[in-house]
């Protein structure tokens, strides 16, 4: 990353696509930015010039699902990768049932119990479907989407080390999981001579930090690179929000109305809109752009509906917000309350005394934001 320590710093590329990374303790080299292809199969014109231009910026990290879309997310991904394929890094998923529709619906053909889950049989079934979607023999990237709390670990783990040295997935991620769940199974990987979770998939943006008190040291203790979703919080940073206006054209119009209910978070979106004048750029280009800054962030995932969209979000590789910028978006979305025992930190003076003065380890520093005076 550039260095932000200078007034002009917004006029400096914070990086570019081509300007790879490692993913977590792995030597895979990835884009800043990661393209999701969720909406990939409701516009095809739409979506194929959308990797198109992500691909021809140097971008190479597609991340998708087998159930985006209803499949077709993964037909269309492995429709564009056709005879590029070693130059991408692609990433999908298992665990949650394709048929929940029907599931929910009563209908007979949702009845199937192993159609959702961790286990063996489901991540199998499910990822030999998704390689047959995309017309490829394997995927980069195995996540497992969400962790269900019924299968064992033993077996998850396993069984993904086993479609590792099958050659169907190279690396294995992990989604939407607590910290000691990830802790646990890498420390048994590492035991057990298992392939552990290089990557994890979740939740960060202004509106939503607590992935800082717990999840973001220890995936820089066991190498895990974090790979953020919702970082526009589901379009309300986008800035096309007021609280005079709020746009219903929205896909996530549930979420938005919810934020827009809360009043610290129009304090934040004031603050991103002041900063995006400061630097004529976009609210959206100074939320991905923070978020890009923060400790243990590999490559925040972007999801457009528009090229329009998809280009605003790109170009926040373009400027590099001052720390004095940084500092006034730390400030004004910090929590008022973390979670115990992190909230404990915010008052180690009272119990540690002048030791404080020791620098913390670097990959304990995200908790230094939620100090109440300086180290």
């Amino acid at each position: 990353m550039k260095d932000t320590s200078d007034s002009s710093s917004i006029d400096k590329t914070l990086t570019a696509l081509d300007n790879y990374v490692l993913l977590g303790k792995s030597g895979l080299r990835v884009s800043p930015l990661s393209l999701g292809t969720m909406g990939f199969g409701t516009n095809a014109e739409t979506s194929k010039k959308m990797f198109d231009t992500y691909y021809e910026k140097g971008g190479n990290f597609f991340d998708t699902a087998n159930i985006y879309t209803n499949g077709d997310s993964e037909r269309f991904l492995g429709e564009y990768i056709s005879g590029k394929r070693s130059q991408c890094v692609v990433a999908t998923k298992y665990s949650l049932n394709p048929s929940i529709g029907q599931v929910l619906a009563g209908e007979p053909s949702g009845r199937n119990p192993n159609a959702g889950g961790n286990h063996r049989k489901n991540l199998v079934e499910t990822l030999d479907g998704s390689l047959k979607r995309m017309g490829t023999g394997y995927v980069d990237v195995l996540y497992v989407h969400v962790w269900e709390f019924r299968t064992p670990i033993f077996e998850v783990m396993r069984a993904l080390d086993d479609v590792v040295r099958s050659g169907k997935a190279h690396y294995v991620a992990v989604s939407d999981t607590p910290s000691w769940v990830i802790s646990s199974a890498n420390m048994l990987a590492d035991l057990r001579g298992l392939t552990p979770f290089i990557g994890l998939q979740t939740r960060y943006n202004l509106l939503n930090r607590s992935l800082e008190s717990d999840l973001q040291p220890m995936c820089a203790d066991f190498g895990v690179g974090i790979i953020p979703w919702s970082v526009l919080a589901e379009g309300f940073l986008s800035g096309k929000h007021s609280r005079d206006q709020i746009d219903q054209d929205s896909k996530r119009q549930v979420h938005v109305n919810s934020h827009s209910r809360n009043d610290r978070n129009w304090q934040i979106l004031d603050e991103v809109k002041a900063i995006a004048k400061e630097c004529n750029r976009t609210p959206a280009q100074v939320a991905v752009n923070w978020t890009l800054q923060k400790p243990g962030i590999t490559s925040p995932l972007i999801g457009a509906r528009t090229m329009e969209q998809l280009e605003d979000n790109l170009s926040a590789l373009e400027f590099t917000l001052t720390e004095k910028q940084m500092a006034r978006l730390d400030a004004v979305s910090n929590p008022k309350e973390w979670p115990f025992p992190t909230e404990v930190a915010t008052r180690l003076e009272t119990f540690i005394g002048p030791g404080l003065n020791i620098e913390m380890p670097k990959r304990f520093h995200a908790l230094q934001n939620l100090r109440t005076s300086k180290l």
